[in-house]
């Protein structure tokens, strides 16, 4: 990601040095943020946070790029096969800033699969589609699959049902949030992938400007329109909840 880094900060571009402090930022904000409370250093009290982010970093987001990985060999591509991405163990796949993120403020990333849509035996554009949405849509399903353990769970008593319960609804949160946030069309987000593969004609400049500015932009919505993601992930909680017989 960030190319040049063993010359030192100065042989940074002015692009990857904000990427670092922007990064750098929102976890200084996550922590100080929630100091003392719920969330940030609060979260790291928690011993359902923790589950949960442990879950995500080890499960998650492991099943998320393995998902990549496997709709693009399944489509006649080896190459995350070949850059051994095509497994489900969590080593090929975490990213230490990305899972620093998802402990202390909830979201974060893996290292993302690389693929080549030329290698494909189907349309290109259709490929990235589908190789794009797997991912998201794996953190749908296991958001799901924790709402449905969440309602067998109440049949059993505190603090048993308390401490896993929570974990498994903080969980399906944390994977709603990234499903959500995973679908925003500006790159390096794979929304981004399936909003070019939908535009008509050559989309080669748009991409540029895009993948120029995309990171900034993705600061922007996290610190000045944080509804953008937070709006619909309670939304799809609320019909998770409604779903499961919990509300």
């Amino acid at each position: 990601m960030f190319r040049g880094l063993s010359g030192g900060w100065n042989s940074l571009t002015t692009a990857q040095k904000f990427i670092i402090g922007a990064v750098g930022a929102v976890i200084v904000y996550g922590l100080i943020a929630g100091m003392g409370g719920n969330g940030g250093l609060g979260r790291l009290t928690d011993p359902a946070w923790i589950m949960a982010g442990l879950a995500i970093v080890f499960v998650a987001l492991p099943i998320h790029e393995f998902a990549h990985a496997a709709a693009a060999v399944r489509l006649g591509d080896e190459t995350p096969r070949i850059a051994g991405r095509y497994t489900l163990n969590p080593l090929a796949h975490i990213d230490p800033v990305g899972a620093i993120m998802i402990m202390v403020v909830g979201f974060g990333w893996a290292k993302p699969v690389q693929w080549n849509p030329r290698n494909v035996r189907m349309d290109p554009k259709k490929a990235s589609i589908i190789v794009s949405v797997v991912g998201p849509l794996s953190n749908l399903a296991l958001a799901l699959l924790s709402m449905v353990v969440v309602r067998l769970l109440v049949v059993l008593q505190p603090p048993f049902a308390d401490v896993v319960g929570n974990f498994l609804i903080l969980f399906a949160y944390i994977n709603v949030s990234l499903f959500i946030f995973n679908l925003l069309p500006v790159p390096p987000l794979d929304g981004s992938h399936v909003l070019f593969a939908l535009l008509p004609g050559d989309t080669w400049q748009l991409q540029r400007s895009l993948y120029q500015y995309g990171t900034l932009i993705l600061f922007a919505v996290i610190f000045f329109a944080p509804q953008l993601i937070s709006v619909p992930v309670r939304e799809v909680m609320n019909l998770m909840f409604v779903l499961a017989g919990l509300s």
